[in-house]
């Protein structure tokens, strides 16, 4: 089992920063592909960014491309998403996942953490 605790978000200007944490525990952690998903209020989960579990390999959503950087640290079993330029249609909850099997935009990962509040203002 893998169990995963997101930290970091908040409430940030358009045009602001923010870095997102997860915390990840398990001993097959480090063969598995972590990823990031948001969901707005109304709306379904949508991906957003996905990092192989040898760390070099990413892949991001068209309207985050540019702007966020997905990264993992082994050593500390984190895995980051830092957020810059945000925008109002940015503000979502955002969850980590990982999965055994290659996170793609299209398939959900099987494991989740609860989720981080992500507010941008106008």
């Amino acid at each position: 089992q893998v169990q995963l605790v997101e930290s970091g978000g908040g409430l940030v200007q358009a045009g602001g920063s923010l870095r997102l944490s997860c915390a990840a525990s398990g001993r097959t952690f480090r063969s598995y592909d972590m990823g990031w998903f948001r969901q707005a209020p109304g709306k379904e989960r949508e991906f957003v960014s996905a990092i192989t579990w040898t760390g070099r390999s990413t892949i991001y959503a068209d309207s985050v491309k540019g702007r966020f950087t997905i990264s993992r640290d082994m050593a500390k079993n984190m895995v980051y998403l830092q957020m810059d330029s945000l925008k109002p249609e940015d503000t979502a909850v955002y969850y980590c996942a990982a999965d055994i099997r290659k996170i793609t935009p299209t398939v959900l990962p099987d494991y989740w953490g609860q989720g981080t509040q992500v507010t941008v203002s106008s």
